[in-house]
């Protein structure tokens, strides 16, 4: 099952399914106005967001599966997926976060790219030794209020000179340690800050329109095999290519269930927690983000996250 969350003119925020065809049924009720407590309902209950989902589509009407056009008639009124991919706008259909974490959370250093990478600007390879070491590095990204959605800005520090994407592979975590589903993340850094001195690695992770989420929470029953996932960003300047960069899922150096029990250690996460596995795509040191640039990250099977950069 693919969810999403998505602004009506005059409604505000609703959840929909996006079905086989790319059509949109809105399921949202009074119990589940939006994905989290969606979730957060299904673990209550101790049933499947599916079995949910069969029960609200029971009570919805048929307006419900949201039909446009002037004689709101015919297949070619239904909303379909690519009708909401337009900028964040309160007048105007739009896609949201497929939902609003209560925390994210990153991991880094998972593929050695990265590691070799970021050992050029360290004299004591510390990166490479928690490549191979039995604790990852894992870092605190943010809530909700420091994401932003399909076509929202992400930012670039306006005390960094380097900022860079990081796209990613995410997971949405349950509170008993569950994968719920899986979606795409822009884990954007300020790596010049990092840079200066590891310790600084909070300012670095964590600052308004630091992490993009989206476009869609897709379930595990649809990802085949999230460890052989192609990974592709591109990121365009003034309508032009500028870099493009691909990396699989399969080079990633640890499994989700260990970095999940590190996240876990001590540390009570709540339901629909975000959890980024790290980037093995590295922008070459000629293509610091700039404002006004737009980048785009693609994952098999769970669409593509395109955002805007601005300086703040």
């Amino acid at each position: 099952m693919k969810l999403i969350q998505f602004h009506q003119p005059g409604l505000g925020k609703r959840v929909g399914v996006v079905t086989r065809d790319e059509e949109i049924i809105d399921v949202t009720s009074e119990e589940t106005p939006d994905v989290l407590q969606l979730l957060q309902l299904a673990n209550n209950e101790g049933i499947s967001i599916g079995v949910i989902l069969a029960d609200v589509q029971e009570e919805v009407s048929q307006d419900d599966v949201l039909m446009f056009g002037p004689d709101n008639e015919g297949d070619n009124d239904k909303l379909k997926f690519a009708d909401l991919d337009n900028h964040p706008d309160p007048d105007t259909l739009h896609l949201l976060m497929p939902l609003d974490p209560p925390e994210a959370w990153g991991f880094g250093v998972t593929y050695k790219r990265s590691a070799d990478m970021r050992d050029k600007d360290s004299d004591q390879n510390i990166y490479s030794r928690v490549y191979h070491a039995e604790r990852p590095e894992m870092f605190f990204k943010g809530t909700a209020t420091r994401c932003t959605g399909p076509n929202g800005a992400i930012s670039i520090r306006s005390d960094s000179t380097f900022t860079a994407a990081e796209p990613e592979l995410a997971y949405i975590l349950g509170v008993n340690g569950e994968i719920l589903g899986y979606t795409i993340c822009n884990d954007v850094s300020a790596w010049d800050i990092e840079r200066e001195n590891p310790l600084y690695l909070p300012q670095s992770k964590i600052f308004t329109g630091c992490c993009a989420i989206g476009p869609m929470f897709v379930t595990p029953s649809e990802v085949d095999d999230p460890y052989h996932l192609n990974i592709k960003c591109q990121i365009f300047r003034n309508g032009q290519l500028a870099y493009q960069g691909e990396v699989n899922t399969s080079q990633i150096n640890w499994k989700f269930e260990t970095l999940t029990e590190f996240l876990r250690r001590d540390n009570p996460i709540p339901h629909g927690t975000v959890v980024s596995t790290g980037t093995g795509i590295i922008t070459p040191e000629d293509m610091p983000l700039a404002d006004g640039d737009i980048v785009e990250i693609e994952i098999d099977g769970l669409g593509k996250l395109s955002n805007p950069v601005k300086q703040l």
